[in-house]
């Protein structure tokens, strides 16, 4: 298995099955990113914009919309993957952990 941390343009023959790519950029979600998400999508679940209501549930506080974990997280990976042309495919996708406003993501991708 190789890793990578380059982000230079790659091409569909470069990549080997069990290639592991850090992706180096990360990125901080704020308040604003998980309101408009939610407004945007049309989901209205309180628990992504009111901080009263997500103050009574078993996480205290607003949850990060999933929708905006899965679009970041494809976004870090464009440099290393889908940039030039590798169109990136989702398979078995898992949320193992709440995401929360002031949490930084990092992403990593690995070629099956």
């Amino acid at each position: 298995m190789t890793e990578s941390n380059q982000t230079s343009g790659r091409c569909y023959e470069d990549f080997e099955v069990g290639m592991i790519m850090r992706h180096p950029l990360g990125r901080t979600v704020t308040s604003t990113d998980n309101i408009w998400l939610s407004l945007l999508t049309v989901n209205s679940n309180p628990i992504h914009f009111d901080a009263h209501y997500a103050a009574q549930t078993e996480f205290k506080r607003p949850l990060v919309d999933s929708t905006f974990t899965l679009a970041l997280v494809t976004g870090l990976s464009v440099g290393d993957v889908s940039r030039y042309g590798v169109n990136l495919g989702w398979d078995e996708v898992r949320m193992p952990a709440p995401v929360f406003e002031g949490d930084t993501i990092y992403a990593q991708s690995q070629v099956l």
